[in-house]
């Protein structure tokens, strides 16, 4: 975990530099559907029979305004098990949600819930909520950070009480 930990910061300081070297983002134009490609790293809480959490995501963003976008995002998550405490859970999430943006640069506050569907046999669907900030540059870059609770199905095969995770997503987007 102290691998992936330590790659995610360096990745964050080179984001952080290619973000300052490109100009402030003030959405005067906010109007579109960019396109979305994003990976993520997370550690789970305390509670959680998992260690650690990743992840890559394809999403829309629809842009109602300068303040305001509806977004749309798939992609694939793998909670990895901790020794002894049972097998990954991997599923495919499919959430929608909202991104409001309040005018402090490109900052953004984010909130989203859907479902997961569990990719091991007799895994069942997952209901998926998070809720965080980030900041989106003018070039497309994107960082945030968000919490991630995952509530699974008692009669699933792969049913653990506490599913959670704390996470770092880097991405990069471009107008449709």
């Amino acid at each position: 975990m102290k691998k992936v930990t330590g790659i995610l910061a360096i990745a964050a300081g080179l984001f952080m530099f290619t973000a300052t070297a490109t100009q402030a983002q003030t959405r005067k134009d906010a109007k579109g559907v960019p396109l979305g490609i994003g990976i993520s790293v997370g550690t789970t809480t305390d509670k959680s029979p998992f260690e650690y959490a990743y992840g890559a995501d394809l999403g829309f963003q629809f842009e109602l305004s300068r303040e305001l976008a509806l977004t749309a995002t798939g992609g694939y998550t793998s909670f990895k098990a901790k020794d002894g405490q049972g097998e990954d859970y991997n599923f495919i999430p499919v959430k929608a949600g909202v991104k409001v943006f309040p005018q402090i640069g490109g900052l953004y506050l984010s909130g989203e819930a859907g479902f997961g569907f569990g990719t091991e046999k007799d895994s069942k669907e997952s209901f998926i909520y998070s809720g965080g900030l980030g900041y989106q540059t003018a070039g497309g870059f994107d960082i945030g950070a968000r919490y991630e609770g995952v509530t699974q199905q008692r009669t699933s095969n792969t049913f653990r009480p506490q599913n959670g995770q704390f996470a770092l997503r880097l991405a990069y987007s471009f107008k449709l």
